[in-house]
């Protein structure tokens, strides 16, 4: 029996499933139902992280999708985004954890390393049995990381030694094991360590009193004369533009946790105004809430357009840097829109968790900075109109 589709999927853009997805997503939409939906709201207020949901949310295929070597079944690039998009409109900051072990952690060795890591490392990311982080942004250096990347791996024998330092780090706090980006001080060109977070001179502290993502425990990796074997080093990474492949497998899937974190937002908006009644009528009888509403499903209609037709061009291995930035830069922007149009229909009952707009509202504000600013991501497909780089 196929997955009805959501209300939300306004245009039916789920129909291009096939049945086989499409199974997989109602048991992706069912778990979050009954095992998420439950305490999210609690976990979130307490800024923690639930651990007990990750052997079902390795059971469900969600960590890996698109590796030969963890994949539960053949599936498409839209397909994941369906699943992201499920994930994040009951809670984005789990889908956020979700997007650093399968995107970031094992998308780099995915991408970057041998065979002999992919097989050691993806089966037991795939699993849980490891959690993995992503090790990019620095203190100093966040939009400016292609060029200003500080942290440095120095070669001494069959050992590298890397220092520096790391901020914003998801899943740090708790993770086994961190892809760690630094410039190599013989070459100048950027390289991936795993790095075990056990290694002496590893050290991760967790970012206090964050307002938005709380779920995700972020952290400040400090790195003092952290020894690498060579093994570990990731061969296929030779500069910033092999991560600029990771980056781009993940930076459109951001844009499908946007649309998942809006639909939240919304679906708690319609069902408010169904209920609450003003005047004698459901407030949805009224001109001005069916207008907010209307708002909200075109911005979410949109952007799963978009996020569809950039998934179709990464399987067709077409999609290009300006694809996944104009995904990132449109569907985050219309987010911001869309949540704060759900938060004003249950007025002032909009700032308080259990409503089911306060959560996404807030979200909202980390989806549209994390994996490039609407600015630089603007910057790439300016570059790609007109020929011209305008970074600086």
């Amino acid at each position: 029996m196929a997955t009805p589709f959501l209300d939300s999927d306004f245009y039916g853009f789920a129909g291009r499933l096939s049945a086989r997805e499409s199974q997989s997503i109602g048991e992706i939409r069912a778990f979050f139902a009954s095992e998420v939906r439950p305490l999210v709201n609690d976990y979130w207020a307490r800024a923690e992280f639930p651990h007990q949901l990750i052997p079902g949310l390795a059971g469900l295929g969600l960590f890996g999708p698109e590796w030969p070597e963890t994949r539960q079944f053949e599936s498409s690039a839209v397909y994941q985004g369906f699943c992201t998009l499920e994930m994040a409109r009951v809670d984005a900051s789990l889908c956020g954890f979700v997007a650093v072990q399968s995107g970031l952690a094992m998308g780099s060795i995915g991408v970057g390393g041998s065979e002999q890591q992919r097989t050691h490392w993806l089966p037991r990311l795939a699993t849980g049995e490891v959690i993995g982080a992503f090790g990019l942004t620095e203190p100093l250096s966040g939009s400016d990381t292609a060029r200003g990347l500080r942290t440095t791996a120095e070669r001494r024998g069959e050992h590298w030694v890397l220092n520096g330092a790391k901020r914003w780090i998801g899943n740090a706090t708790f993770a086994d094991i961190v892809v760690i980006w630094a410039r190599d001080t013989a070459d100048g060109q950027v390289k991936g360590f795993i790095v075990d977070t056990c290694t002496p001179g590893f050290t991760a502290t967790k970012i206090e009193n964050k307002l938005s993502f709380r779920l995700i425990q972020n952290a400040d990796i400090t790195l003092d004369e952290v020894v690498v074997r060579e093994e570990n080093r990731l061969p296929g990474i030779r500069s910033f533009a092999d991560v600029a492949v990771v980056l781009r497998l993940t930076r459109a899937g951001v844009g499908w946790l946007a649309v998942g974190n809006s639909i939240g937002a919304y679906e708690a908006a319609v069902a408010y105004a169904r209920a609450s009644e003003q005047f004698g009528r459901p407030i949805g009888s009224r001109q001005l809430v069916q207008d907010l509403l209307a708002r909200c499903l075109g911005n979410i209609t949109a952007s799963i357009a978009l996020c569809v037709q950039a998934s179709a061009l990464l399987d067709a291995g077409l999609q290009r840097d300006e694809h996944s930035a104009l995904t990132k830069s449109f569907v985050s922007s219309r987010a911001r829109e869309t949540v704060a149009w759900a938060r004003e229909v249950m007025g002032g009952n909009g700032i308080v968790l259990g409503y089911g707009a306060a959560k996404p509202f807030a979200d909202a504000e980390a989806i549209y900075s994390f994996e490039g600013t609407r600015e630089m991501n603007t910057l790439i497909v300016g570059r790609a109109i007109t020929g011209q780089a305008a970074f600086v």
